[in-house]
């Protein structure tokens, strides 16, 4: 099992969610420490992080090693994720 390394906007960004939406993101989050590459998960091409969905929630995520670290997680449907991935990488 890999160890998690959550960036602090994604902290802050659980903790806005609803009771129900926030377990599912953290359920999906912990299946990824197990299998970090199932089989709904896409590269995002261009960048070194994976993607997947959990509901209307996507995770930008990769792995380093034994660390899954989560630098974001945004709606599913909105660019913003993207725009903000491009952000990380400067």
């Amino acid at each position: 099992m890999l160890k998690l390394d959550v960036k602090h906007r994604v902290e802050k960004f659980l903790r806005k969610l609803l009771p129900k939406h926030r377990k599912q993101v953290s359920e999906k989050i912990l299946e990824l420490c197990s299998d970090p590459i199932p089989p709904d998960s896409e590269c995002v091409i261009g960048f070194p992080y994976r993607r997947t969905d959990i509901g209307e929630y996507r995770i930008i995520y990769r792995v380093e090693s034994d660390t899954l670290l989560i630098p974001l997680i945004g709606k599913r449907n909105d660019d913003d994720v993207y725009k903000r991935m491009k952000r990380l990488e400067r």
